[in-house]
């Protein structure tokens, strides 16, 4: 099932998500759930708060960039409770863009080697070291389980020019080609 993707403004994406247990309710449905919406929505990645829930639940198909970044080939990872560590190295700077804000894309500053620890849907235990295009998108992923947002990495003054697109957003005065859920009115 396609679920709606809560989109910039929404309180949910600011809040710190918990780790899940293996009794957690319907895991693998919800799993094949956010597979589905990430297809339907064109993205490369999606995060449980992105689709209204605090829990530390990331689904990652990397494939489609493949031909511009090699790692990513055949990429697909479901990750459960991920924990990512920032391994040496300078950070490279490069356009990011959100499912979750709709229309805009910034330059981002991320390592690009991390070692990522994580469970899959079984609670089996998983470690790999991550490089290139593939970590900046399990960083960028990640960062939502924490509350935070990409636009949350950009310069005092970019966020200034982009201030009135973040909020249109907010203002349901986004098109999108994929269920979404604005903020809550105030």
């Amino acid at each position: 099932m396609k679920l709606p993707v809560y989109l910039y403004g929404h309180p949910v994406l600011r809040n710190v998500s918990e780790d899940i247990t293996p009794d957690y309710p319907d895991l693998k449905k919800l799993v094949e759930d956010m597979y589905s919406t990430m297809y339907e929505s064109e993205g490369v990645g999606l995060a449980a708060p992105q689709i209204g829930r605090n829990d530390r639940i990331v689904v990652i198909d990397a494939d489609p960039v493949a031909e511009s970044h090699p790692e990513c080939a055949g990429r697909k990872l479901t990750l459960i409770n991920p924990h990512v560590e920032v391994l040496d190295g300078d950070a490279v700077s490069r356009a990011e863009g959100c499912l979750s804000l709709p229309g805009l894309s910034e330059n981002v500053r991320r390592v690009e080697h991390i070692r990522l620890t994580w469970v899959d849907e079984d609670f089996n235990p998983h470690s790999e070291v991550i490089s290139g295009f593939l970590a900046r998108i399990v960083q960028h992923e990640c960062d939502h389980l924490e509350g935070k947002l990409y636009i949350d990495h950009i310069s005092p003054i970019r966020k200034q020019l982009i201030r009135s697109k973040l909020s249109n957003i907010i203002a349901g005065k986004v098109a999108c080609d994929y269920p979404v859920k604005y903020a809550p009115r105030r």
